[in-house]
């Protein structure tokens, strides 16, 4: 069993700034990418950044520039520092990750969703 948690979510006023955090646990053999998608009301889950094992990332263009992603391959979790937030930034955010459980055997997981609301 896998399991991805998030936290971090919230309320914040426009221009304010939240982190989120994803922590991956359970019989994991190996991480390929981690990544965040979010999904709004009445709209489509949308990818938001994602990241590969070596580092190297991903974001989509609504959020380049201020948002960053990163993961810690030690300790199988991944964050994003959201800076700037916009009101069409509210959404539920979802932490997405590709695991192995075994050699060949690669699953892609998402976590239960944090909601991310911004708002004066």
């Amino acid at each position: 069993q896998v399991q991805l948690v998030e936290s971090g979510g919230g309320l914040v006023q426009p221009g304010g700034s939240l982190r989120l955090s994803c922590a991956a646990s359970g019989s994991i053999f190996s991480i390929n990418t981690m990544g965040w998608y979010r999904q709004a009301p009445g709209k489509q889950r949308e990818l938001v950044a994602f990241t590969l094992r070596r580092g190297v990332t991903t974001y989509a263009d609504s959020v380049q520039g201020r948002f960053t992603i990163s993961r810690d391959n030690a300790k199988n979790t991944a964050s994003l520092q959201m800076n700037s937030l916009k009101p069409e930034d509210t959404a539920v955010y979802y932490c997405n990750a590709q695991i192995t459980t075994q050699p060949g055997v690669l699953y892609a997981y998402w976590g239960q969703g944090t909601q991310v609301t911004v708002s004066s």
